[in-house]
């Protein structure tokens, strides 16, 4: 064996097997001899330089041959890319749960740790990405692939996630959920997103409740306001769940369709028109939500932490992750210690 060798295990882009000399130099796996002992050939031999450096393995990963006879420019950089990368899948393949790894997190830990030059993490973020989407299950590529039961299907505290699944429907809740909407259900917010919906399906609906106030405990409460944008197929199935709900349509909403009608004959057709019943838009006592903001928000924030149209199980990972913010929050406000965050001015 050589002295003076310093050998790190990489890998190519293509999962083959690479190995780093002095943190200067890659060599590609060429072959296996029969003996065992593995030949390992300079990247720069099928370039230009047509260098012939080449270096010899045991099993034991030890040199046993060493023709250092390299004709072109050192390659820290290039050599400490490939080091991180290899570093990085090695780590993400350690972890049990992908969707929790963090692609910038994971660079900075990698970087501290090899001591070398490090790649700017805008230009390896989409492979960290793709190793990490390789750990997940294998993707859902259509709703009868779903399955009934999953390991995935479990909140942070071990409740169970998914309630209830059909041939076009599936709906997750927790039961933390389930208390928040048998105990404030005066104000209901629904919204539908089609961006963050996966692709082999057609729209995500999410309904939100508004917690008030607190110790509510069994009240009764005989009205039930339902706030949703102007669509008849979300109101119509509402009244057919629950006949007594009131349907309260986004204000926004309501002036745009309004302004959309410039002469008189058509603002008599939209007063007339049953499906704008000025009830459904003016609030009296309920002033307190004017508009479908409180769901149009979180929506516009669901669109900035997924992906357009994620994956299955990233879907559920993210919902799971919003599911267990929304309980910790609560528990922090009965008890009293919660806090708004002070405006800067």
């Amino acid at each position: 064996m050589e002295d003076n060798i310093e050998i790190e295990i990489s890998e190519t882009n293509r999962g083959n097997e690479q190995i780093i000399i002095n943190k200067k130099h890659k060599f590609n796996f060429l072959f296996q001899r029969k003996d065992k002992l593995k030949i390992y050939r300079c990247t720069e031999y099928k370039t230009l330089n047509k260098n012939k450096s080449l270096i010899i393995l045991n099993d034991k990963k030890e040199v046993l041959k060493h023709e250092s006879l390299h004709n072109h420019l050192e390659k820290e950089i290039d050599v400490s890319i490939s080091v991180v990368k290899h570093n990085i899948k090695e780590e993400i393949k350690k972890d049990s749960i992908p969707m929790d790894i963090k692609p910038k997190h994971i660079l900075n830990a990698v970087s501290q740790e090899i001591k070398l030059i490090c790649p700017e993490y805008s230009t390896i973020r989409s492979q960290i990405i793709q190793n990490i989407n390789k750990q997940f299950p294998p993707n859902i590529k259509s709703f009868d692939d779903i399955p009934i039961e999953s390991k995935y299907y479990k909140t942070k505290r071990n409740e169970n996630f998914m309630i209830f699944k059909n041939t076009d429907l599936i709906i997750f809740q927790s039961p933390f959920q389930a208390f928040l909407f048998s105990n404030y259900h005066i104000n209901i917010f629904a919204y539908g997103t089609f961006y963050a919906a996966p692709k082999f399906s057609y729209q995500l609906f999410i309904t939100r409740t508004y917690v008030g106030e607190f110790n509510m405990g069994n009240t009764l409460i005989t009205t039930i306001n339902f706030h949703c944008d102007f669509e008849q197929g979300i109101s119509n199935d509402a009244k057919k769940v629950f006949p007594n709900i009131n349907i309260k349509y986004c204000v926004w909403h309501y002036k745009r369709s309004l302004e959309k009608q410039k002469n008189i004959l058509c603002y008599h057709e939209v007063k007339n028109n049953n499906d704008y019943n000025v009830n459904n838009w003016n609030y009296y006592e309920n002033i307190e939500h004017l508009t479908n903001n409180a769901s149009e928000s979180y929506n516009s924030y669901l669109n900035n932490i997924f992906p357009n149209k994620p994956l299955f199980y990233k879907l559920i990972y993210i919902l799971k992750e919003e599911e267990n913010l929304s309980y910790n929050d609560y528990q922090r406000r009965i008890k009293g210690i919660w806090k708004k965050k002070q405006k800067n001015i």
